[in-house]
């Protein structure tokens, strides 16, 4: 108690502010994004070693989503093209070395990582975002690549930078294949977004300097300052590949995952008061120009700091952020790999990471919060997942919703009925008409009520099922025998736009 204490005047005088977000928001919304990162690089978070059967790799995914599901969380991150390989069946690219072993080995005959996925995050009302890393191709300078790795086949659109292989992104054609790598997944998988991180141009290393002033000699397009010429050659891309994904299908989110800090206020007036390495100086990332123009349809800003992180305070750049999302959405990036971490003090405090979800509910302009990384929630950050499922995120979200992409509301489910049976209630429907967009129904949303209860559907709590399948069926097995129950049923489409609902429908339990 006395820690706790201690931990909380300190906030307060560091950061006035964190009072407010402790007062504001109890009740969790309806809708709010709740991510996880799932890491395939280096088997950080799945699979757990590389060479696992099919089966093996499937149960522990499967184990994995289960556990966030429980923790209320209602998106998967998966990285999917982690150093130009993939994990995933149509592709381009070799087989990811995180699979198997070794780069290019396929798993099991009809097994596809990202189809299995997919299928089992949609089965619980989660949806799955491809993350995607655009440039980086090696881990290391002795990383084994396969004959078919491009790094074998053109490795004059490649540059070296602290022992690492790096596509160079001032090559028109680089900037081309990486749209249709990524165009692959959009069109030959049923994803809900495709996601990016923060490796753009690499981190800076001491002594080292990227090579690439013959690229910027070739292909100046009209920019003196290399720089400059960086930030735009990022700056191409993603237009283009927001263009590209949404001609294909507009219902694909596309995120961003940068640094937490866009510029400092000692550079700009218009940055952050802080005082830390910054996407647009040192990693030629001009990330807050990407939401102006509107090229991305979420940015998600990994503020991985404490509260009272003198150089870079959490609630600082949550305000900073949620002033500059120009109408896209605005996701938290949160380090739950920092629970419990020595380097400071504030994250052995357990409230770190639940207060943090509290401030980002207290900001109306924040939607959500991911994760880095899934397998925290088994270790560290264990009280974290406790927090966030016995709390914060005790009742089911749905995310929130896009109108610049779509905001025509499906029609209702129709022909709603509910049947006792022995092993519980039975839920029947058919699907809805097509609105006027053309969608019927991608997923349904399932709510319950004990006789005589208001039926609210804002509030999350009456909700008992949430699946992003057009399955027209389900069966209820948490009742009471003899308790009689209410029950509505609603549309979701692609874009999570819900449909008013079917129903009631009343019946007793047996």
């Amino acid at each position: 108690m006395l820690k706790k204490i201690v931990y909380t005047i300190f906030t307060i005088l560091i950061f006035p502010n964190f009072i407010f977000a402790q007062t504001v928001a109890k009740i969790a919304p309806k809708r709010e994004f709740r991510g996880v990162w799932v890491a395939t690089v280096a088997n950080i978070d799945w699979p757990s070693k590389p060479g696992l059967s099919a089966d093996q790799q499937k149960q522990e995914l499967i184990g994995l989503m289960e556990q966030h599901k429980r923790n209320g969380m209602n998106a998967i991150l998966l990285q999917v093209r982690p150093a130009a390989d993939a994990f995933y069946a149509k592709s381009r690219e070799p087989w990811s070395q995180w699979l198997m072993g070794r780069q290019g080995v396929a798993p099991a005959n009809g097994y596809d990582p990202l189809e299995f996925a997919i299928k089992e995050a949609h089965s619980r009302g989660m949806e799955l975002h491809a993350w995607f890393n655009p440039y980086r191709a090696t881990m290391s300078a002795n990383t084994f690549v396969s004959e078919d790795h491009m790094t074998r086949k053109r490795p004059e659109l490649f540059f070296t930078y602290a022992g690492k292989k790096q596509f160079d992104p001032g090559i028109p054609e680089v900037r081309e294949y990486i749209v249709q790598v990524i165009l692959d997944v959009v069109k030959g998988y049923n994803i809900d977004g495709v996601h990016f991180d923060d490796y753009f141009y690499p981190y800076p290393v001491a002594g080292q300097q990227i090579n690439d002033g013959a690229t910027f000699q070739k292909y100046p397009n009209g920019i003196s300052n290399i720089k400059d010429w960086r930030r735009n050659n990022v700056d191409l891309l993603i237009k283009q590949l927001d263009d590209s994904i949404h001609h294909y299908k507009k219902y694909v989110k596309f995120g961003i995952s940068p640094f937490g800090i866009w510029k400092n206020d000692r550079d700009d007036p218009d940055g952050s008061a802080t005082s830390g390495l910054s996407n647009y100086h040192e990693l030629y990332a001009d990330s807050r120009k990407w939401i102006q123009e509107g090229w991305v349809d979420y940015i998600n800003p990994q503020v991985y700091f404490s509260f009272t992180r003198k150089a870079a305070p959490f609630g600082t750049l949550v305000d900073w952020w949620s002033k500059h999302t120009y109408g896209r959405h605005l996701y938290i990036g949160q380090a739950a790999y920092l629970v419990n971490q020595k380097m400071e003090a504030a994250w052995r405090f357990p409230e770190q990471i639940p207060d943090q979800v509290r401030y980002i509910r207290a900001n109306n302009r924040v939607q959500g919060s991911v994760y880095f990384s899934s397998k925290s929630f088994s270790t560290i950050a264990r009280g974290a997942a406790d927090s966030l499922r016995n709390d914060l995120y005790r009742y089911p979200a749905l995310p929130p919703q896009m109108p610049w992409l779509d905001d025509i509301d499906p029609n209702p489910p129709q022909e709603l009925s509910a049947q006792a049976v022995e092993t519980g209630i039975q839920l029947k429907w058919a699907a809805p008409l097509k609105a006027s967009d053309g969608e019927t129904a991608s997923g349904y949303v399932i709510y319950r009520f004990a006789e005589g209860e208001d039926m609210d559907v804002l509030h999350p709590k009456n909700i008992i099922r949430i699946s992003f399948e057009d399955y027209t069926f389900f069966m209820d097995t948490n009742i009471e025998k003899g308790k009689r129950y209410n029950y509505l049923v609603s549309a979701l489409d692609r874009l999570k736009n819900e449909s008013e609902a079917s129903g009631p429908v009343g019946v007793q339990a047996q």
